[in-house]
């Protein structure tokens, strides 16, 4: 059995910082779980652009409000606590934070806990260092 505090993860190196989101990241590839799982703060005013062509993702608002954007298609989904998301197709996307939004994801296949978007927007597939 796994447990975490939330408290812990924030002041740890599970979670990585960046000007429009910080995302702790509770669970990782070296839990052997199947998959990640965050919670992420999607800093207001921000605008990610984002393209998960390595991961499926799907995305929880439990807190704030914004915006997803389907680049494909067009169209835009307000996001509001209670609405989820999955990006089943690897959509190129932008995610708007008009306020702070907390948001619960999980990935598949899961982080290792150090990725950042790379230049497409996207998680490179990383492997878990051996210690």
């Amino acid at each position: 059995m796994i447990i975490r505090k939330i408290d812990s993860i924030r002041e740890s190196d599970r979670t990585v910082d960046t000007p429009n989101w910080s995302s702790s990241r509770l669970l990782l590839k070296k839990d052997n779980m199947g998959f990640s799982f965050h919670e992420t703060l999607v800093r207001a005013g921000t605008e990610t652009k984002i393209w998960y062509k390595n991961h499926l993702e799907a995305v929880y608002c439990i807190e704030g409000i914004g915006e997803i954007e389907d680049l494909e298609t067009g169209l835009k989904h307000q996001i509001v606590p209670g609405v989820m998301y999955a990006l089943d197709k690897h959509e190129r996307h932008i995610l708007r934070g008009k306020t702070n939004m907390r948001m619960i994801c999980v990935f598949n296949p899961p982080c290792i806990g150090t990725e950042t978007h790379d230049k497409e927007g996207a998680y490179p597939l990383l492997e878990v260092e051996n210690s």
